[in-house]
């Protein structure tokens, strides 16, 4: 048995797309918990876009030739954020995904970030001790919540599109929270129209890249990330994700019709700060 990693092609696409939607259904079925990706189709136009965007580092590895698995690594800040990760389900337990991870955090290593990051699915074992070993910290136990959007306001506080003149005063906030930002995320998601800031007192207090399972929140306070949270028409992917030590939201989340779909844990390796403010991390972190 030979394994390589290498560098992922646009060609590469269809068959990381047939594996990542394989591998999340069959850990997700064995476990009783619902797949990430309803169908492969789904799970292939992912991988087409994470492949496609230039902020992003791919890598795909070989099993004796033949394509077997794939990570992504989003690069855009001073903190990488590691995923989706996955191996054919026909091949897994054979060290694949360890040899993904390596190479993630050897390239890490050489460029330098501040920190890497990533979510594990808190019912997955395996992932847990393979991230321990490798020197990741666990942080946040998270609840991923769906059900119907609640459109409800909270009083005093007023959601709008975000702007690019918005980008620096967001910045700022995410440094206050948590020690770094997350601007080139933040820039991405208001060109593409679903950024949304929130004001208190006529300034900002808060903003989201979108209220999603690939998208973070920050806020001064819980009730900043309340009224994100209660002005989101839908909550795109298999969900959102909220911090659990955070009773005051979850609840808030829970008496008003979200229900948890699943658990999942924030980890990390480098810096990490304890957050001195209200937030929601995306599925990368």
């Amino acid at each position: 048995m030979k394994i390589a990693v290498r560098e992922a092609r646009e060609s590469d696409a269809a068959e990381c797309g047939r594996i990542c939607y394989e591998a999340f259904s069959a850990i997700a079925n064995a476990h009783h918990f619902p797949p990430d990706f309803p169908d492969a189709a789904t799970a292939a136009g992912l991988v087409d876009m994470l492949l496609a965007h230039q902020g992003l580092h791919a890598t795909v590895a070989e099993l004796d030739g033949r394509v077997v698995g794939s990570n992504f690594v989003d690069e855009r800040g001073s903190v990488w954020g590691v995923g989706p990760i996955t191996v054919d389900p026909a091949v897994q337990n054979q060290g694949i995904g360890e040899r993904l991870m390596r190479a993630a955090l050897e390239r890490a290593g050489e460029l330098g970030p501040a920190g890497v990051r990533l979510v594990q699915a808190g019912y997955h074992c395996r992932s847990l001790a393979l991230y321990s070993k490798l020197g990741f910290e666990v942080r946040e136990h998270l609840s991923c919540l769906q059900g119907t959007p609640i459109r409800g306001g909270v009083s005093g506080y007023t959601v709008r599109a975000a702007l690019e003149r918005d980008l620096a005063a967001c910045n700022a906030l995410a440094v206050r929270v948590h020690g770094h930002h997350r601007g080139a995320e933040l820039a991405d998601a208001v060109a593409q129209g679903t950024a949304r800031v929130v004001e208190r007192a006529g300034r900002i207090s808060g903003y989201t890249t979108q209220i999603a399972f690939f998208g973070h929140a920050v806020g001064e306070t819980t009730d900043d990330v309340k009224a994100l949270v209660g002005a989101a028409e839908s909550y795109a992917g298999p969900g959102f994700l909220v911090p659990s030590a955070n009773g005051a939201l979850l609840r808030w989340c829970l008496e008003n019709g979200l229900r948890i779909r699943q658990p999942l844990t924030l980890m990390t390796i480098g810096l990490y700060n304890e957050p001195a403010g209200a937030y929601l991390p995306s599925i990368l972190y």
